[in-house]
């Protein structure tokens, strides 16, 4: 029996790559349900957040039980870590300096996803 969902992941379900993340998280979590996983790319999309679709979509953002949005590492962090392996990667999502410094990786990876979309889109759709 699945648990209430402790975390709600907003992602946009058009994007091959967070297809495969999301896949992969949803593969990890099995039936647990510790992980909500909400698609906000269709343009008729009504997010259950006050956050609008296409700043969800920009940057990876997740709510927290508590009701709090978080985005960037913070979002992925917890994300990952309601999956039993990786518990650990909480505490550096929450610690300042690695918080910081995943962003900005993640900063920079935001700037090279376009091409590595439209690579991920090609090789989805050679046979």
């Amino acid at each position: 029996m699945a648990s209430t969902p402790s975390l709600t992941v907003f992602y946009d379900g058009a994007c091959p790559l967070c297809q495969r993340e999301i896949g992969l998280l949803r593969r990890l979590d099995g039936r647990r349900g510790r992980i909500n996983f909400e698609d906000v790319s269709q343009p008729d999309a009504a997010p259950s957040c006050s956050i609008e679709r296409e700043v969800l979509m920009a940057r990876f953002h997740s709510r927290l039980p508590s009701g709090e949005i978080v985005s960037g590492a913070r979002a992925f962090t917890e994300a990952w870590s309601r999956i039993p392996y990786f518990i650990w990667l909480r505490p550096i999502g929450r610690f300042a300096p690695t918080r910081g410094a995943l962003n900005l990786i993640y900063r920079e990876f935001l700037k090279i996803r376009p091409g590595l979309q439209r690579l991920a889109a090609r090789t989805d759709s050679r046979p």
